[in-house]
């Protein structure tokens, strides 16, 4: 399949059309504007320093059902010792930015350089980005960054500098969305870590589908989701 260069136009092509590994489109911007367009339709931003802006929807997709996490006995203690507390965009710059060292901290390359970071900012500034923070004391030492539209959360990265405290954040967060009659937590593609917790890998047509039946789509008002100060 062809690969879909963006112009100013708002507009995406149809996720169908991604070559096998998920690319769909390159160019456009990271206006907030296009961002909530492409959540909407399945699609997100990745992409490198000095590389084009590059758009994907993966098939399978890789997904939480928010019921179905997975919490060992083990984590099920930790979560009860309380030895993290867990609050909702107190420091959502501080989590995206640890969420970029980590693999930087590695030698390694990131997708999370400073014209994304920039651009999920705004989106958390205009209420559509959400950030869930773990802290041991004073220090912050986990946390998980995405977005949030109507029954949907799609999960963009998380680190932990202490053990199990992203899994703790995982575990509060599906508990919180599952009460609050959520769908999906998109995990876009998988890793062991979301495997462990009971992420599950589904056909991009029947996440689409999903996408569709909540009520996400183009030309639908994207509903803000109002998360609680303390998770």
């Amino acid at each position: 399949m062809p690969v879909f260069r963006l112009t100013d136009e708002l507009i995406f092509p149809d996720p169908r059309w991604a070559t096998t590994d998920g690319l769909l489109a390159v160019g456009g911007d990271l206006s907030a504007e296009r961002l909530v367009l492409a959540y909407k339709l399945g699609i997100f931003p990745w992409y490198g320093e000095d590389e084009p802006i590059m758009w994907w929807s993966p098939d399978p997709r890789c997904v939480l059902i928010p019921e179905n996490v997975y919490v060992s006995r083990r984590l099920a203690r930790v979560i009860k010792q309380g030895r993290y507390r867990l609050t909702c965009n107190r420091a959502f710059a501080q989590v995206v930015e640890a969420c970029a060292n980590v693999r930087l901290n590695k030698g390694e390359e990131t997708w999370l350089i400073a014209d994304m970071q920039a651009a999920y900012q705004k989106l958390f500034e205009l209420g559509f980005a959400h950030s869930v923070e773990a802290w041991c004391d004073d220090e912050l030492v986990g946390g998980l960054y995405g977005v949030a539209l109507g029954r949907f959360f799609f999960g963009e990265s998380m680190f932990h500098t202490q053990p199990n405290a992203s899994k703790v954040i995982l575990a509060r967060l599906a508990r919180h969305l599952e009460k609050q009659g959520f769908a999906l937590l998109d995990c876009q593609v998988p890793n062991p870590h979301l495997l462990s917790m009971g992420a599950c890998l589904i056909a991009r047509e029947e996440f689409l589908e999903c996408l569709l039946a909540g009520g996400l789509g183009v030309g639908v008002k994207a509903e803000k989701v109002v998360f609680p100060e303390v998770l």
